[in-house]
């Protein structure tokens, strides 16, 4: 048995991961989900998610769903996101897409020089540069 006090101030990442801490072994297990008096509506809507879902993809689409997905490039981890032409929520599909064609063009081997691509990388580096320091951390 795993009592979670206060859970509806944890994320439900944290959550999940802590309910998956018990019933590892033949035993029934339970894990319970206390919550404090003044919990308001979004802890609530967390827990139902928990209640509702075993699947740690989908709680974790939920909580994108309910917190936001943050900055790409950055240290905010939920709320709005930076991107401007893009809804990480809507659009999974075309930026896969998008980041694998970048890819791609990062590969060639006149990528550095060829004059078409210098502006791009000018604007990347002037709107994201100061970020950058972060892209490899993780």
């Amino acid at each position: 048995v795993m009592v979670v006090e206060n859970a509806d101030r944890f994320g439900l990442s944290q959550l999940h991961q802590l309910r998956g801490r018990v019933g590892r072994g033949t035993d029934d297990s339970f894990c319970l989900l206390m919550v404090s008096e003044s919990c308001g509506e979004l802890g609530r809507e967390r827990l139902r998610i928990m209640e509702r879902s075993a699947d740690g993809f989908s709680v974790a689409e939920a909580d994108l769903r309910l917190r936001g997905p943050g900055e790409l490039l950055g240290l905010r981890q939920h709320g709005v996101s930076n991107l401007r032409l893009a809804d990480l929520r809507r659009d999974g599909a075309l930026l896969e897409t998008a980041r694998e064609e970048a890819f791609q063009l990062a590969q060639q081997p006149d990528f550095d020089s060829h004059p078409s691509l210098k502006m791009v990388r000018e604007t990347v580096w002037r709107r994201w540069g100061h970020l950058l320091q972060w892209a490899d951390v993780g």
